[in-house]
This record gives C-alpha cells, sequence and structure tokens, in this order.
C-alpha cells in the first residue's frame, strides 16, 4: 500500500472519523457532550479491557523474547523525559516548573493513541503483540522521574528522597496504572473457559467504546486548540517535532529487540504519545507552578490530533519499511 493510500485508509477509520467528529463539534461550539462520569466510564473500560487482553497474551509469551523490550521500554521512559526537559529549558526557555510539567506529560502515554494504534495494526493486518499494555503501564512511571528533575533543579533534593515514596503512590494511585496492572493479572490467572464467558463485552464491544471515547476526545482537543496563544509557536513546533523523533526512535528500537511490524509500530506511537489525563493531575498536585494552558494544550490540542490524524500512518509506514 502506497503511503498516500496509507494516510486515506487511516484518516477513513470510523475511530479517526469519529475523532474529527468531535473536533467539529468543539470547534463550531456545538451542544454536544458527553457527561465526564461517562467519560471516566469509558476511559476504565478500555483500560481494563487491553490490560486483560494483555494479560492474556503475556502468559503465553516467552518472557527470555520480551526481556529485550522490557529493557528499551526502561531505556524510553527515562530518555524521553531527559530530553523534553533539556530542549524546552534550553530552547524554549521555560522555567523549571513548566520545564518539568512537559516533560511528565510526553514522558506519560496517551491511552487514545495508544488504542488507536492498536486498533490502526489491527486494521492493517499486523496486530501487535497484546502484551504491549504492560509497556505503557512501565512507561507511566515516567511521570516520577519527570517530578523528581524538577525537586531536584529546585534545590529540593533532599525533599525529593523523603517524598520519593509519595511520587511513587501518586502514579500507582493512578487509574491507568492500576488498571492496566489488575487488568493483566486477571487475564493472567484466567483460564480459555473464563475468559470465553466475558470476551463478548471486553472484545466485542471494544471499538464502539474506543469511537464514543474519542468523540469526546475530539470535543475537548478543539477546545484546548483554540487557546494556541498560550503555548505560543515553539510549542507547537515543538508539539509536532518531538513525537516524530520519539515515535522514529521507538519504531527503531523496537525493530532491533525483534519485534515485528505491528509491535514496532505500536511502541512507536507510545513512544511518540504525550498524556492528558493521569499526567495533568499529577502535576497540578506536585507542580502548582507550572502553567497548565502550556502543557495541556501542547499534549491534547497539538499532539494529539497530529499523531491520530498524520502520526500513526508516518510511524506504521516506517515500521513496514524497517521489517
Amino acid at each position: 500500500m502506497a503511503s498516500a493510500d496509507l494516510l486515506v485508509t487511516n484518516l477513513l477509520q470510523p475511530i479517526v472519523l469519529a475523532f474529527l467528529l468531535g473536533a467539529i463539534a468543539g470547534a463550531v461550539r456545538s451542544e454536544l457532550e458527553l457527561p465526564e462520569s461517562v467519560v471516566k466510564l469509558l476511559s476504565i473500560y478500555l483500560l481494563f479491557s487491553l490490560g486483560i487482553g494483555g494479560g492474556r497474551e503475556l502468559a503465553k509469551a516467552n518472557l527470555g523474547a520480551i526481556l529485550p523490550l522490557l529493557g528499551i521500554t526502561l531505556l524510553m521512559t527515562f530518555a524521553i523525559p531527559t530530553l523534553v526537559y533539556f530542549v524546552t529549558r534550553r530552547f524554549g526557555r521555560m522555567d523549571i516548573s513548566n520545564a518539568a510539567a512537559i516533560a511528565a506529560h510526553y514522558g506519560s502515554v496517551s491511552t487514545a493513541t495508544f488504542f488507536a494504534s492498536m486498533s490502526f495494526a489491527a486494521a492493517m493486518g499486523s496486530p501487535a503483540e497484546g502484551f504491549m499494555a504492560a509497556m505503557v503501564a512501565l512507561m507511566e512511571f515516567g511521570v516520577i522521574y519527570s517530578l523528581v528533575i524538577a525537586r531536584v533543579a529546585l534545590g529540593g533534593s533532599r525533599s525529593a528522597g523523603i517524598r520519593a515514596g509519595e511520587l511513587f503512590l501518586s502514579v500507582i494511585r493512578g487509574r491507568g496504572i492500576l488498571l492496566l496492572l489488575g487488568g493483566m493479572t486477571i487475564g493472567i490467572v484466567a483460564t480459555d473457559r473464563q475468559w470465553q464467558q466475558i470476551s463478548p463485552f471486553y472484545e466485542g464491544l471494544f471499538r464502539g467504546m474506543l469511537m464514543l471515547f474519542l468523540l469526546e476526545m475530539g470535543i475537548t482537543a478543539a477546545r484546548q486548540a483554540q487557546v494556541f496563544r498560550q503555548v505560543g509557536a515553539f510549542m507547537t513546533v515543538f508539539g509536532v517535532v518531538m513525537p516524530l523523533l520519539h515515535g522514529i526512535v521507538g519504531v527503531t528500537l523496537a525493530h532491533l529487540a525483534g519485534l515485528g511490524t505491528g509491535g514496532a509500530f505500536v511502541f512507536g506511537a507510545i513512544c511518540a504519545s504525550a498524556s492528558f489525563i493521569d499526567a495533568p493531575a499529577a502535576c497540578r498536585a506536585s507542580l502548582p507552578d507550572a502553567n497548565p494552558g502550556i502543557y495541556l494544550t501542547s499534549s491534547l490540542g497539538v499532539t494529539l490530533p497530529f499523531n491520530l490524524l498524520l502520526g500513526l500512518p508516518i510511524y506504521y509506514e516506517y515500521a513496514r519499511w524497517l521489517g
């Protein structure tokens, strides 16, 4: 399939069209919106579904075969926040709090991008390994690392040591980690017969639920995009260039670790994404001086639309070229 055809195929995916519909609704200030409780329920369902499916795949996997993937995941968990912090401090002239908050968002994972990449890989006939959900859970600790960077840079290295446990618990308490790890545990211990009893709910409804979730994400992203002035030209360019860099590096490392086209593509998409659900809560609590108008608009208003509309086909085409 040619690159142009791949782009068109992505744009015509029902999940991407749902995101675009939401973006249009948000841009014209439509009354369309999903209640917050429904959005939370959708997020819980999607994370739990992927966790359970990932657990079943993990139970079948050869642990020795995924050790290289675990290694590159740990590498990217520390490398991405470090690079983002350096770039925003050096070239973006950000203060410590804002640079660390941006690092936390780009060092964490966008579950919407992860969901979309898994669906895209399956639609292209190259489904990714289900245990990729474990890599998402592992990369969530990039938030802790970013907050530690801020505390050390602000002269609070002693305080950082004292509150390390609190930082760890703040991430563990997040619904992303709990649902993914808990779901994977259930998936590992469930028998085939038990899985058949619940699979219609967790497999059959998944893509429909994902469409509703991305519809709401489109609405929210459009509203964030309306405040581009707050992020400025630097962060707008940053929100596109950095995901591209992270995505290409992620795909390359995953390919070297032995993953197939679908797995390498999804890992690249994970690395390219930026959190806008769990990371904002951690930053509001630990970095109150950081400006949400900068880090949230960049991750949700710039990076998410770029990845869903253009980034995914680019990462997939590169993964296919490598393979």
